[in-house]
């Protein structure tokens, strides 16, 4: 399933008490919404004031069965909190409490919203419920951008509840790395993984329709060289695992696979599986190799909040003079990361000699790195940045020169030093901010690279 689009949808309910300056209320509720919609976010709930629970009842009606990315409470006025613990109770969303300042005039406090969020943070932290708070004016931009930060946030989450992940055979031995609890998975995050035997995609693989084949190579040979140059029947098996992987995508309504690549795609498949997982990425469908769950999942999370693709890298080697660290994986990074300065090739996997591999050097930019890891056995969000620099192919495959934000030997000691996985995920942007308020929305703790 493709990712959604950047759009966002808010829950949108203002509160406020009779008692207090409605007029002027009603004012900066409209300035508000107006400024969010202006924005760009999509509003959902209602359009006047929300005054008793009668009403907030209404008002949470109007959102059953909508995908809310953010529940933003607006505290028109001074409110106790049982309107905004009722909408809590009933919206599974992250939570924004927006406090509106108020000038001192030496008369009436017309507003009080500031005590308003006060009284109602202070009920849903009794209450075990994330949220996150503005203090601003309508309209003003570091409060807009807080809002949808959160709300990619909430997209994320929201994605992940929903996700289904197809796991394609087993790990190999010896990578822990790529061990994931399925049962933990759905209660932390909300992720059902679908098992599917290797065989099943064989196949469906060998069963794949030749003319389909042949036109899927005819479309690639003008985003690739060199196809012709290889073993034609291999290229064809790494084409029919694509479509048969393809299929079982959509049939399953799958968001991403971990598929157990090798050896069983050179031995009984006779083919590489890292072409056909290359054009699925960037189709949509995120995948990761030797079977690798939690990074595929990390890849979901990547991809919806850049808008762009995500894939699972290794990092093979630090250059501390230089301070670089090099990424690389056999071929299965999505054409459109390439440096649009080299057209990739189709090539061999370096080990077992057959393909089909895209090959390239990554495309210059600003990433974002990730990792939902449990190598402590809980679950830990690692989050890092840097810039992928120009940089001739450091490997054959598809490799890239990263520079992180820190230094690369503190890099380096934190991925040993704290036993990580051996995958990484990346995707072009910086959705760092994001991730970090995903991991505050999923009560999960930060490692930073």
């Amino acid at each position: 399933m493709k990712a959604e689009t950047t759009e966002y949808t808010i829950g949108f309910m203002p509160i406020a008490r009779t008692t207090f300056d409605i007029p002027l209320a009603s004012e900066r509720m409209g300035r508000v919404r107006q400024s969010l919609i202006q924005a760009g976010f999509i509003l959902q709930g209602p359009e006047g004031l929300v005054t008793g629970l009668e009403e907030a009842a209404a008002a949470v009606a109007q959102l059953a069965g909508k995908p809310i990315d953010l529940l933003l409470l607006l505290q028109a006025t001074f409110a106790d909190s049982t309107m905004a613990l009722q909408m809590a109770e009933k919206i599974d969303a992250p939570i924004l409490l927006w406090a509106l300042p108020e000038e001192r005039t030496g008369g009436r406090l017309r507003l009080n919203s500031f005590c308003g969020v006060n009284l109602g943070a202070h009920a849903l932290r009794r209450a075990k419920r994330f949220y996150d708070y503005v203090y601003a004016s309508p309209g003003e931009a570091a409060a807009l951008e807080k809002i949808r930060v959160l709300a990619s946030a909430g997209k994320a989450r929201r994605r992940l509840r929903e996700a289904r992940i197809g796991r394609i055979g087993e790990h190999p031995a010896g990578f822990d790395s790529c061990l994931f609890n399925p049962d933990k998975l759905k209660i932390r995050l909300g992720a059902e993984i679908v098992p599917c035997p290797l065989e099943q995609v064989f196949q469906m693989a060998r069963e794949a329709d030749p003319g389909k084949v042949e036109g899927l190579f005819d479309r690639l040979q003008a985003k690739v060289d060199g196809l012709h140059e290889l073993d034609g029947a291999a290229v064809r098996g790494t084409l029919s695992a694509y479509l048969a992987l393809r299929h079982l995508a959509e049939e399953n309504r799958l968001d991403g696979m971990g598929i157990r690549c090798w050896p069983q795609f050179f031995t009984d498949l006779k083919c590489a599986a890292c072409g056909a997982m290359s054009l699925l990425i960037d189709e949509g469908i995120l995948c990761s190799c030797e079977a690798d769950i939690n990074g595929t999942i990390t890849q979901i999370v990547l991809q919806t909040l850049s808008g762009g693709p995500a894939f699972g890298t290794d990092v093979v080697s630090f250059e501390t003079d230089e301070n670089l660290a090099v990424v690389w994986h056999c071929g299965l990074a999505p054409l459109s990361m390439a440096d649009p300065a080299v057209k990739p090739r189709g090539t061999i996997h370096s080990n077992r000699l057959l393909p089909l591999l895209m090959e390239f050097s990554l495309k210059p930019g600003r990433v974002t790195v990730a990792r939902l890891s449990e190598a402590e056995g809980e679950y830990r969000l690692v989050v890092g940045g840097g810039e992928m620099l120009r940089a001739p192919l450091s490997f054959s495959g598809t490799a890239g020169a990263l520079r992180f934000d820190r230094p690369a030997r503190e890099v380096a000691d934190q991925i040993i030093g704290e036993g990580l996985e051996h995958h990484i995920a990346i995707t072009y942007g910086d959705v760092v901010p994001e991730l970090l308020a995903l991991a505050r929305i999923l009560g999960m703790p930060v490692l930073r690279l």
